[in-house]
């Protein structure tokens, strides 16, 4: 082996490694997105201009942890009975053998029961009619963090707790505070009761200044600064007048706060860089890496890590020539070894503004794999390439020996660029599945991935993976690293344009640390389960406050890419007006100042269920249930069981909220709720559940990215988005319905991760016309996904085409409903003449896949007629 401070030529040592094999039986692992703004929804066509809303998604992904003792999934598909979980079940991404709820015994604390004695207290009516002038117009319900399935809750616990239906909230703790937001810098008002925080519902004594907390009724002491003559002067405090606000901690409790706008900019990169790759591979590669650099702030300090049977860490101390030190990649580096070249006179971390033409020639020297073997059976050490890349971004602050203690930055990032498998060293499995051993080098290699992701989080590094090319990379291997630090892995068809989009935003996505997200809520509502990219917190409060009941939850990283989703349930019948809901999100955000975001909603309760049923948010809701559905879909297997769970759905929400036809045996799904069994249509057939994806690696990838995913890239994900072109440059936006097939027309399909853009065969055959329209497809798919993560595949092809199919496979199948069904849910064809008209028609194929309304049909329901 080479000394570790040894200089050396780019090129890797290789070794003939055994035979290729079968690629592994599938198993499922992974994780998220993120979107800065909500798409608008699809309920009607309208027109968009050439150049929309660029912050319309922003999309990305964070892993999950472990969670331990889970017990068995609740209640069977056919939704009869509320599902009665014994604790909270706290969910992470379907990880073969993860279970899908916490046993009895799970330390997370009980609900607390109803109380209104031992200090509650209950102040005068006419003083909680402040808080109606106190709230923002328009933000009674929830904020721009949270999104309910409903603005109303039904009092009737039978009701409310339907589980075809549900009621549940997604939160985005990450997302980007919208200017004008309130920042206090000053210690937060908490009752002492519960921990839950003052806020602009809470009942105020003006002459003592004391405020009863909207959690458990209890009255607090302010210190006498909620002492005001008139309500309206309560408005000058944020937290009084906001449903949002930032506690924000700096200057002499936070230490380490520096006031410098590019900051986050200048935390390290460290690439790790597979050098095991063939030509064609390598030349695509250089060109992102190249574009990556280009794209990078002055301030940025980067590192350049190469692994194939050995690491290179490449110098930047030497300007005119591409060196490194090289380090043997088949066992975990020794603390001696690594002393030796991060104490030496190397630079391992550079600023680009001092290193740009450095970092460009290091790239520039890369050569491609030699040998005669196999690309999924060459030697790679990926485990020893991460854990250097970890000892670089610590530094010397790593040798506490010396007395150097150093907090390291919030937005530390390791990506791995991957072309093949974990196949040598600390975290491998043998080349090959027939090998005696490899059951328990398996699971050796899982345990250890997952350490080396936690000891990431724990130095606040996150881990991404993004793998390319057509080399199976393992993923069941490789994802615990990737969920354990709290990043994404992503596979990509080559080191392309797609690759190299998804490099620079995984470098720049901005970040925090540290994150607990706290739950607090009214004592009528219980949270049965959370999806999302975090673990089970065990927070002691009980010193603090007696009766804290709060759900705790460790965030693996806080980015505006994830979100979590609860399920909730009635505890029993509720008899107040209202219900209310805290949502604490503590971290130390990109400029390491430690700040508490606080959200609180108030959603009103009613009798009726028509009511109810008005309030529902469709799209919400279907992305609630869709990612309940997901949970379960831990394999092949499993995702043909869940979508007879989505007929069973249909069926029961029709059964409990809908009417029966008269003089018939069929049932009219509730008006109210005219999206919903469209949306999940699409879920059933769409790749999530569907046949559409061939491998279980990239379903299990694509099931896990939805997991942790915000709003806007779930609900995409879910149910494409259908834009056509039109003269003069602008999109109609229509039902994804392959009734869009119009040979003279040009249709974007926004399917989150993958967006389609379908030439008709006509509007193909006019080269001048087909240039235009197609150049405006492309500026609107990237400026649609500008700001998404992960970026999607952007592909475009002609109508009659080989990869149509992608394209064709994604819409709903409507040509063979009669006349009147297509216009009244594709009002489009309208506008078309006979002659265009029975041209469409002519242009399907018959296949046997049902419409919308034969499956509702099918499942002898009435279809709701669209809104």
């Amino acid at each position: 082996m080479a000394n570790p401070t040894q200089q050396s030529k780019v090129g890797p040592t290789q070794t003939p490694p055994p035979p290729l094999s079968t690629f592994p039986p599938p198993n499922l692992l992974l994780q998220q997105d993120q979107s800065p703004s909500f798409t608008p929804s699809i309920k009607s066509p309208n027109f968009l201009s050439p150049t929309p809303n660029s912050n319309a998604n922003a999309n990305g992904a964070s892993a999950l942890g472990p969670v331990p003792q889970l017990s068995t999934p609740p209640g069977p598909p056919v939704f009869t009975s509320p599902v009665r979980p014994a604790a909270v079940p706290f969910r992470t991404s379907p990880a073969a053998p993860q279970p899908l709820a916490f046993s009895s015994d799970s330390s997370l604390p009980p609900s607390s029961p109803l109380q209104f004695s031992n200090g509650s207290f209950e102040l005068p009516l006419h003083v909680s009619d402040a808080v109606e002038d106190r709230v923002p117009v328009g933000r009674l319900g929830e904020s721009n963090f949270v999104l309910f399935s409903a603005h109303k809750v039904l009092k009737q616990k039978k009701q409310a707790n339907v589980p075809s239906l549900g009621f549940g909230a997604l939160i985005s703790p990450g997302r980007e505070v919208l200017t004008g937001s309130e920042v206090i810098q000053r210690d937060p008002h908490r009752c002492q009761s519960c921990g839950a925080y003052s806020n602009v519902y809470c009942n105020i004594l003006l002459g003592s200044g004391q405020w009863q907390c909207v959690i458990c009724r209890k009255l607090n002491g302010s210190d006498g600064e909620y002492i005001a003559a008139r309500k309206e002067d309560l408005r000058r405090f944020p937290e009084l007048s906001s449903t949002v606000v930032d506690y924000v901690q700096t200057g002499n409790r936070r230490p380490g706060f520096v006031p410098v706008s590019d900051l986050r900019m200048s935390a390290p990169v460290v690439l790790v860089i597979d050098e095991c790759l063939d030509e064609s591979h390598l030349h695509h590669l250089q060109s992102s890496l190249h574009a990556f650099l280009d794209s990078l702030a002055p301030t940025t300090r980067l590192g350049i890590v190469l692994y194939g049977r050995t690491v290179s860490v490449y110098d930047f101390s030497e300007e005119s020539i591409a060196s490194a030190d090289v380090l043997p990649g088949d066992k975990s580096p020794l603390q001696e070894s690594l002393k030796g070249f991060i104490y030496g006179s190397g630079i391992y971390l550079a600023p680009m503004h001092a290193s740009l033409p450095v970092a460009h020639a290091i790239f520039s020297s890369l050569r491609p794999y030699k040998s005669n073997i196999p690309e999924a059976s060459r030697d790679r050490c990926l485990g020893t390439a991460v854990e250097v890349a970890l000892a670089i971004i610590q530094g010397p602050s790593a040798d506490l020996s010396r007395g150097i203690v150093k907090r390291s930055g919030s937005n530390n990032r390791i990506i791995v660029c991957a072309g093949g498998p974990n196949t040598y060293g600390p975290g491998s499995v043998p080349h090959s599945f027939t090998h005696p051993n490899y059951p328990y080098m398996e699971k050796t290699a899982l345990k250890f991935m997952e350490n080396l992701g936690h000891e990431a989080h724990r130095h606040n590094t996150v881990v991404d993976i993004l793998c390319a090319g057509t080399c199976p990379v393992r993923v069941p291997i490789l994802q615990p690293l990737a969920k354990a630090s709290g990043g994404v892995l992503v596979l990509h068809d080559d080191f392309g344009e797609a690759f190299g989009v998804n490099l620079q935003r995984a470098a720049a996505r901005a970040a925090g640390s540290h994150g607990l997200l706290e739950l607090r809520m009214s004592d009528d509502i219980l949270i049965t389960q959370v999806v999302g990219p975090g673990e089970e917190a065990h927070v002691d409060t009980q010193g603090t406050f007696k009766n804290d009941s709060a759900v705790y939850i460790q965030m693996l990283s806080v980015e505006e890419t994830q979100s979590f989703t609860l399920s909730m349930e009635a505890k029993g019948d509720i008899k107040s007006d209202h219900v209310f809901f805290q949502f604490t999100i503590q971290y130390s955000n990109v400029y390491q100042a430690d700040v508490s975001r606080v959200i609180t909603v108030r959603l009103p309760t009613v009798d009726s269920i028509s009511a109810y049923l008005e309030s529902i948010q469709d799209e919400v809701a279907a992305v609630l249930i869709s990612k309940r559905t997901l949970l379960r879909a831990k394999k092949y297997s499993d995702a043909i069981d869940m979508r007879a769970t989505i007929d069973e759905r249909i069926k029961d929400v029709a059964l409990k909220f809908g009417s029966q036809l008269p003089k018939s045996k069929l049932q009219c799904f509730p008006k109210e709720l005219s999206l919903l069994p469209e949306l999940l249509f699409h879920l059933k057939r769409g790749p999530l559940l569907g046949s559409i994806i061939g491998h279980e690696d990239e379903r299990s990838v694509l099931r896990n990215l939805f997991l942790n995913a915000s709003f806007d890239l779930s609900l995409r994900m879910v149910a494409p988005r259908c834009l056509m072109h039109r003269e003069g440059g602008t999109f109609e936006e229509l039902p994804a319905y392959d009734l869009a097939m119009q040979s003279d027309t040009a249709v974007i399909l926004d399917h989150g991760t993958d967006v389609f853009i379908w030439l008709g065969a006509e509007l193909a055959a006019d080269e001048a016309r087909s240039s235009a329209a197609l150049a405006a497809c492309r500026t609107l798919a990237e400026e649609l996904t500008e700001f998404r993560f992960p970026a999607p595949r952007i592909l475009a092809f002609k109508e009659g085409s080989s990869q149509a199919r992608y394209f064709v496979s994604r819409l709903i199948p409507a040509h063979k409903d009669p006349p009147y069904e297509q216009e009244g849910r594709f009002p489009q064809l309208r506008s078309l003449t006979t002659e265009q008209r029975t041209k469409l028609k002519s242009s399907f194929m018959h296949f046997d896949d049902p419409s919308f309304c034969e499956w509702m049909r099918s499942l002898k329901v009435v279809p709701p007629q669209p809104s």
